[in-house]
Parts: structure tokens; C-alpha cells; sequence
């Protein structure tokens, strides 16, 4: 079993950076698919950035340029610069399995076993 626990969300304004973290526990995080996922009420869950095992590295188009998502053993993280009012979100970092993470065709969230409980991120314009 793996518990994620996001931080780091927040209040600033357009053009500012923040620096999302997801610490994991109960097992590294070693052998996992990892992504960053975002939600605003009343849309649908969409993925942002996924990072997988081998270090495979995928990004939203909407972000492409202005996150950067890394890991480390026991941590995920998810650098946002120049950020716009449209990436107001809660923000879920997942852990899922590598090998699923590499077929699926579409969102990695079908792929994602380990959901944390989110961070919420708002820009101000």
C-alpha cells in the first residue's frame, strides 16, 4: 500500500512559479509510473505530467514549456512556471504501474493505483 501526500499549492498571481511536492510512504517510489494530475469542479480529471519508471517523460500541451515534473526515490515533484489563471486546479499526484502506464493509449489515470488527496494551486490574474 502507498500513501501519497501532496504539498506546496497556493495563492499567486499570473506569471509567478510554485513547486508542487508528493511524498510517497509505505514503499518507495522507486518502481512506480508517477503523474501529476489536475482537477477543476465540474471537469473532467486531466493529466498534466506523467514520469515513468525508465524516466520516460510526457506533458500536457498546456503545460509544455512551463512544467517540469522530476522524482526522486520517495518524492514526486512538479516545477510550474509562468503560470496562467487556466492552471487553477487541484493538483493529484499518482503512482501506477509502469508496464500499464507504457500501453495505455489515452489518460495515464486508468493506469494510476495510488491517488493522493490533491493541493489546491490558484493564480490570480
Amino acid at each position: 500500500q502507498v500513501e501519497l501526500v501532496e504539498s506546496g499549492g497556493g495563492l499567486v498571481q499570473a506569471g509567478e512559479s510554485l513547486r508542487l511536492s508528493c511524498a510517497g510512504s509505505g514503499s518507495t517510489l522507486d518502481d512506480f509510473c508517477l503523474g501529476w494530475f489536475r482537477q477543476v469542479p465540474g471537469k473532467e480529471r486531466e493529466e498534466v505530467a506523467v514520469i515513468n519508471e525508465d524516466g520516460t517523460i510526457t506533458y500536457a500541451d498546456s503545460v509544455k514549456g512551463r512544467f517540469t515534473v522530476s522524482r526522486d526515490k520517495n518524492h514526486l515533484y512538479l516545477q510550474m512556471d509562468r503560470l496562467e489563471s487556466e492552471d487553477t486546479a487541484t493538483y493529484y499526484c499518482a503512482a501506477g504501474n509502469p508496464s500499464v502506464c507504457a500501453a495505455v493509449i489515452g489518460p495515464r489515470s486508468v493506469a494510476m493505483d495510488y491517488w493522493g488527496k490533491g493541493t489546491l494551486v490558484t493564480i490570480s490574474s
